[in-house]
């Protein structure tokens, strides 16, 4: 009995997608297709690549393509984002490299998944650090965001410039080395670091003390852990907050605090019901 041979993933895969095509709305007509979708053959003209090496592609043959063929190919086939880092994924064993886009939008679902946690403080914010969408409970316990213009709702901004965010750090030196170095590293993961270069300069000009800090290329991941502030009602609280990454998002990121005890949750609870219209 022959040993199994391994199933072809990326010509299975690149046939599939180029036969879900419309080849009359790429202009590719002519005769009757005994087959639905574009040709190998047209697959390759719009990729610029030798008919042939498609070909062999779709068969298996001649080993693994380059990221820049699988790049074309995915331009060729109309390929969405999830859509192209599958193509590298089975094609290169790899994501391919990020391609950052700034938008900012926050869907409204997005929003109900904040306003739906109560007493934990909760934020979107871009890979720039801009502050795009928040709770009520972010409003009482962080920032009231929307008192601020737009331009003016950056948490690198406000902890290097604004006398009241500094204040209610406990340790305003960890803290700025912290968000400075998981800013960095935030611009890298999500391909942005020349998007970010000039809003980095004027930060530079602004603060020398976030310039140094700049200097010094600290990389720190946000992950989780726990936050001490000293609100102005309520005095010192602690929360435990968690980083999550916006899936098919790379600009955007989601911060949640949750009151570190029951406790401090009901006395939250209390400050929002205080606030209520």
């Amino acid at each position: 009995m022959s040993e199994p041979t391994s199933e072809n993933l990326l010509g299975t895969y690149l046939k599939d997608r180029r036969t879900r095509l419309d080849a009359a709305a790429f202009g590719f007509g002519g005769s009757r297709r005994r087959t639905p979708g574009l040709r190998r053959e047209e697959v390759a003209q719009r990729a610029s690549i030798s008919p042939t090496w498609y070909t062999w592609l779709e068969q298996g043959r001649g080993g693994a393509p380059s990221a820049d063929v699988l790049d074309r190919i995915a331009r060729a086939l109309m390929l969405t984002d999830v859509e192209r880092e599958h193509l590298f994924l089975i094609g290169l064993g790899r994501p391919p490299e990020v391609r950052y886009q700034a938008s900012g939008a926050v869907s409204p679902r997005l929003q109900r998944v904040l306003d739906a946690l109560e007493t934990s403080p909760a934020i979107i914010r871009t890979v720039t650090w801009d502050v795009v969408a928040w709770n009520r409970a972010a409003t009482i316990m962080l920032t009231d965001y929307s008192k601020l213009p737009r331009e003016q709702r950056n948490i690198l901004r406000l902890i290097f410039s604004e006398p009241r965010v500094r204040a209610a750090q406990y340790d305003w030196e960890s803290v700025a080395r912290f968000v400075v170095a998981a800013f960095r590293a935030d611009a890298a993961r999500a391909g942005a670091v020349s998007h970010v270069a000039e809003f980095v300069d004027e930060m530079c000009r602004l603060s020398p003390k976030f310039a140094k800090l700049w200097a010094d290329n600290d990389v720190r991941s946000y992950g989780e852990g726990v936050k001490h502030l000293r609100h102005p009602v309520l005095g010192p609280i602690a929360f435990e907050y968690s980083a999550f990454a916006v899936d098919g998002r790379p600009d955007l990121g989601m911060v949640v605090y949750n009151p570190a005890t029951p406790a401090d949750a009901q006395r939250i609870r209390n400050v929002l019901a205080e606030h209520s219209d």
